[in-house]
């Protein structure tokens, strides 16, 4: 009698444990089943708005240092030529480049080059100029497809047709392979300030010319990024807070005093001026900002009566550099020794320079003009 009470109390146990386990899995969804998991309509379309949310956090933008799905990381970036000049102003879709780099160009005003990522979907970009070999050269750094109208012919014809470079050029003479989607003009604005392009356009051209969507080997990534383990590491380093690449005179020659450039620090980042106001968006009206702004010095000269320039993107001469960020100063030197080489940024003791996971914003300074620079 004792045994079948036992065993009459051991079969409930055991059906109560089997229903509790049973309970703590459907309450208690783990990572391991969630796949097995049926999902709602609803929840799938929730799903694919955070689908470029990377579920590996040590996968980081090359470009920004930030998260970014393994798939989007290994798209290549589109450098896009861009004008400054004032009635050029503002630029449409400049805010979303995740780079930009700066230099002067004839007439002594700059040009401005933005590298975006994640380019395939973007509406409009604008408004697109006219190259110069050091932007290409600049853009090769990080092996992007290079999107320009016009160019100066003479001095960088022959690497836009040499095959080194992807490029989206439009159909003009010295072009020996235009594209044909990317280039449109808006009635919004007046030649030659009127050329955009979008996302969907270049990539028409990219796969009409057979160009690879994705980085290629010999791809080395430029930027080294700050992170948890050593967030700290310049607080020692001198404070700026104001940045003037060409000074504050305005009738200065090095191309960045005339449009009275300049960039202040504040709230954790580097707010861009010209043309005395906020640099500004077109299309968000949002003053452009970056975590990052590099003062890179390289050797200049003047090619021709037409004042057209040209400046030294490779080597080893010991040219220096200054990286802000975080509000503070690191000086030191930088180096590039070939076309598919970045430009590499050390500091005194030979080890790289760290960014701000964030934007960045590259100014090319002509050694000759560099004692303008003003640091505040």
């Amino acid at each position: 009698m004792h045994k079948r009470k036992y065993w009459i109390v051991l079969s409930f146990l055991f059906i109560l444990s089997m229903f509790m386990a049973c309970g703590n899995e459907i309450h208690h969804i783990t990572p391991e089943s969630i796949d097995s998991v049926a999902v709602t309509e609803p929840e799938k379309a929730k799903d694919e708005e955070l689908q470029d949310i990377p579920e590996e956090t040590n996968i980081y933008s090359y470009l920004t240092g930030l998260p970014i799905s393994e798939e989007k990381r290994n798209i290549r970036p589109v450098a896009v030529m861009l004008s400054n000049i004032e009635s050029g102003c503002p630029q449409y879709g400049i805010e979303k480049a995740s780079v930009i780099y700066e230099a002067p160009i004839e007439t002594r005003i700059t040009r401005l080059m933005g590298l975006f990522e994640n380019w395939e979907s973007i509406k409009k970009i604008g408004y697109i100029r006219s190259s110069r070999d050091y932007f290409v050269y600049s853009a090769m750094e990080h092996d992007a497809i290079y999107c320009h109208f016009g160019q100066a012919t003479l001095y960088v014809g022959e690497l836009l047709n040499s095959g080194k470079v992807d490029t989206i050029s439009a159909a003009v003479a010295g072009i020996n392979h235009p594209a044909k989607y990317a280039f449109h003009r808006t009635v919004d604005r007046k030649a030659p300030h009127n050329v955009i392009t979008s996302g969907p356009d270049i990539l028409m051209d990219v796969d009409r010319f057979g160009y690879s969507l994705t980085y290629h080997e010999t791809f080395k990534p430029k930027f080294t990024f700050i992170n948890d383990k050593d967030k700290d590491i310049y607080k020692d380093k001198t404070e700026v807070k104001m940045i003037y690449p060409g000074g504050k005179a305005v009738n200065a020659r090095n191309g960045y005093g005339k449009i009275q450039a300049y960039f202040e620090y504040k709230n954790g980042k580097y707010y861009r001026y010209q043309y005395g106001g906020p640099q500004i968006d077109e299309e968000t009206g949002n003053q452009l900002s970056y975590e990052n702004v590099i003062l890179q010095y390289c050797y200049g000269e003047v090619r021709d009566e037409n004042d057209y320039l040209a400046f030294g993107s490779h080597g080893d001469n010991g040219y220096p550099v200054q990286v802000f960020t975080k509000g503070r100063m690191i000086e030191g030197t930088w180096s590039r020794f070939s076309d598919t080489d970045p430009a590499v940024y050390v500091d005194e003791k030979g080890e790289n320079i760290k960014l701000t996971p964030g934007k960045t914003w590259i100014c090319i300074i002509w050694m000759e003009y560099a004692d303008d620079v003003i640091l505040d």
